[in-house]
């Protein structure tokens, strides 16, 4: 077996530097809410965003998304539902994942917990920390 080769500048070109990227507070229809007004960074691939202008940080997706979200307190995404899984990692503060069709079930995630969503169901998320997360 042939294994591929990359040099550091290829690499790089698969590398997501956090200090280089730009939130975009516009990705999504609801962003434009002040009750779910939030920082999408697009990490990997541009996934379900809404908004054609935004890049990801690393372009070759291999099939799945990343993105980061951070927002003040009582801030989050609204019901919404996609084709594919989500998988939601808080990496600050404390976070309300809720689902159905009123968003009646609730979760709520420290840092690190991991929360994968099924295709199909309405989902949503939600700063409910005390600072910026």
């Amino acid at each position: 077996m042939e294994y591929p080769d990359y040099s550091e500048e290829e690499m790089e070109k698969r590398i997501a530097r956090f200090r280089g990227m730009k939130p975009n507070k516009m990705a999504f229809l609801d962003t434009r809410l002040s009750d779910h007004f939030r920082d999408i960074f697009n990490v990997i691939g541009t996934g379900v965003n809404e908004n054609v202008d935004t890049m990801p940080a690393i372009s070759s997706v291999n099939g799945f998304t990343v993105a980061y979200n951070g927002c003040e307190p009582g801030k989050g995404a609204a019901l919404h539902s996609h084709e594919t899984c989500e998988v939601f990692v808080p990496l600050t503060g404390k976070w309300s994942v809720y689902w159905g069709m009123e968003g009646d079930h609730e979760a709520i995630l420290d840092p690190f917990d991991v929360i994968s969503l099924p295709t199909g169901i309405l989902r949503g998320f939600k700063n409910v920390g005390e600072e910026y997360s």
